[in-house]
């Protein structure tokens, strides 16, 4: 009997039943793939259900997984999970200790499963105070810690596998899947509550605007699968039947690709501007007619249109530049390349055309945590792709555009709610529409376009509305600005706290001021340096009305990032997290 995809576990057995791929997952450990076979998946998964059954574990028990980087015991432990009626709680290991004693204790969490040793040490530490948590299982081996193989082979025992059965029988789509702590700004997590339904029903309905791929293609994933985007990416990858292969980490992405080949992934818009600036700076680096051919390819690839929109002229120049400049680009990305989806936050247009042009098609999609998460994507095929916009809306949701401009969305992949919170659930699911807190508009042809964040828009003194996210995406433009955050609520006039791309800054002093910088304050007081990046804002400005321009800036010496909390998990700025730190900087401009 055809098996009917309504919950999340059931991915995995529709792979199986359509003929299952021996590297349904693959993991690198000791320089070695390690290969994990649909058929194995399901049954080690089935081992992981029956030990959490001998450890007592009930219906809408849950369970933690915090992983440092993506690996394929993350998946055997989600079937074996859910599929037993209890939930998923994937936790971001990047998080303080505290964060995740929060989040132990929120969400009842009674059993716990991490990666490696210093995931290990800031959950022994938040288990202290977290009464509930009974025990730290690890991936890896350590010392004094129990071990992933100990639990499974604690599950070799099949006389409960007709409980393991029964429980997965009774579990129906609309059941409590998973937790999703979001990385908030400020205050504490909020658990989005997902169904089986919500995720099983986003996954099928982006299946249709994926590319249809020739034979058993691979992805190679490692954007962080507790998020929701990513998670939902691999849900889908299974039901296609791609093969799963994850990177050893962000710092080995580029060894991985070349090894994997992959047609696949995923990314996140910080993601995409690391590689363009690194490709670009290369190419400066380049001398005589190579020179001057890279840059003739990049802006011709920056004026890309779509479906032979800028004419025939054009597309033979395009074919030129493919073959002699963006052919290295593919090769740098295994050569494979089908797609790359963008989500998470918005993409700068220049990097839709560049790589698009390139013939390494980026598709941006949008949606959140709360929509599980997937709202509207592009897509190559039929013309469905509008660059500039986040595609159409995809099959079974609906959306609608409020009188004040916020993004509203209705169907089957919105979240149950807030977990313990009906006074925030309350605020944003009113008449069965979750209200996004984005602002957008959809135009005559059906594609949606994010115009700001509604929380972050402003006024200044002067009663002008100011929206900082499309100022940031413009200024990021510049190869001089790694992260930007634009402020002056209440005040006379924007501003900027800007964190220089270090990297390419002291690169830039040492080719044109001959100086080389120690440190990144050094560089941050030097006046040649604060004027270069005047000149970028400069240039910027002139996309902005008057009242919008950026009339000063100051710059950190700090890189920011999800370490230091100045970044969350996918990237983005925290606002106010960077204001408070910076409130020097702040008097410093408006006094």
């Amino acid at each position: 009997m055809a098996i009917n995809i309504t919950r999340l576990f059931d991915f995995a057995y529709y792979q199986d039943e359509k003929g299952g791929l021996e590297d349904a997952f693959a993991t690198k450990k000791n320089g070695v793939w390690e290969k994990t076979s649909t058929k194995d998946l399901i049954k080690q998964a089935n081992k992981a259900s029956r030990a959490l059954l001998k450890l007592g574990i009930k219906v809408n028990d849950r369970i933690a997984i915090i992983s440092s980087t993506n690996r394929t015991e993350w998946n055997i432990m989600d079937i074996g999970v859910l599929q037993i009626g209890a939930q998923n709680v994937p936790i971001y290991p990047t998080i303080s200790s505290e964060d995740y004693e929060y989040i132990f204790n929120h969400a009842e969490v009674t059993y716990c499963f991490v990666s490696d040793d210093e995931v290990y040490q800031k959950a022994k530490k938040a288990k202290m105070n977290a009464p509930l948590l009974k025990e730290i299982y690890s991936f890896d081996e350590i010392k004094a810690c129990k071990n992933w193989i100990e639990f499974l082979e604690f599950g070799s025992d099949e006389s409960v596998q007709n409980e393991v059965e029964a429980r997965k029988n009774a579990i129906k789509p609309t059941d409590l899947a998973t937790f999703i702590y979001t990385s908030g700004t400020t205050g504490k997590p909020k658990g989005v509550m997902l169904s089986h339904q919500n995720v099983v029903s986003n996954v099928l309905s982006s299946s249709k605007r994926f590319p249809i791929l020739e034979g058993t293609p691979k992805a190679l994933s490692f954007l962080p699968v507790c998020h929701i985007f990513e998670r939902m990416i691999l849900y889908l990858y299974q039901y296609l039947n791609v093969s799963i292969y994850y990177a050893e980490g962000l710092d080995k992405i580029s060894v991985n690709i070349k090894e994997v080949h992959p047609e696949l992934f995923t990314v996140v818009p910080r993601l995409l501007e690391k590689m363009y600036d690194a490709i670009v700076a290369k190419g400066t680096e380049l001398t005589g007619i190579k020179k001057a051919l890279f840059f003739w390819a990049l802006n011709l690839g920056l004026k890309y249109e779509p479906y032979g929109q800028n004419g025939w002229w054009y597309e033979f120049k395009l074919k030129i530049a493919r073959k002699l400049i963006f052919v290295k680009w593919q090769a740098a990305l295994g050569g494979k390349i089908n797609t790359m989806v963008s989500g998470s936050a918005a993409l700068q247009t220049r990097l839709t055309r560049v790589f698009c042009a390139a013939g390494i098609p980026v598709m941006e999609g949008y949606g959140l945590t709360e929509t599980s998460p997937v709202i509207s994507v592009n897509m190559q095929d039929n013309h469905m792709q509008r660059i500039g916009t986040v595609g159409k809306i995809i099959e079974g949701v609906e959306v609608k555009i409020a009188d004040d401009g916020e993004i509203l969305c209705k169907g089957p992949n919105v979240m149950i709610g807030y977990y313990k919170d009906a006074e925030k659930t309350a605020e944003v699911l009113e008449n069965g529409y979750f209200h996004t807190g984005d602002k957008g508009e959809i135009d005559a042809d059906g594609f949606l376009k994010i115009t700001g964040r509604k929380k972050e828009i402003f006024k200044t003194s002067g009663g002008k509305y100011i929206s900082p996210a499309l100022l940031e995406n413009e200024m990021k433009q510049s190869l001089f600005i790694e992260q930007i955050l634009i402020i002056g609520e209440n005040q006379k006039m924007p501003a900027a706290i800007i964190q220089p791309n270090f990297a390419f800054v002291k690169e830039w002093a040492k080719r044109h001021l001959n100086i080389e910088f120690s440190s990144n304050t050094d560089l941050i007081f030097n006046e040649k340096v604060i004027e270069r990046i005047q000149e970028e804002i400069d240039k910027g400005n002139e996309h902005f009305g008057k009242w919008e321009k950026i009339k000063r800036f100051e710059l950190t010496s700090d890189v920011w990032g999800v370490d230091n909390g100045l970044l969350t998990p996918t990237m983005k700025p925290k606002r106010d997290i960077i204001i408070k730190k910076y409130s020097d900087l702040y008097t410093k401009i408006y006094g």
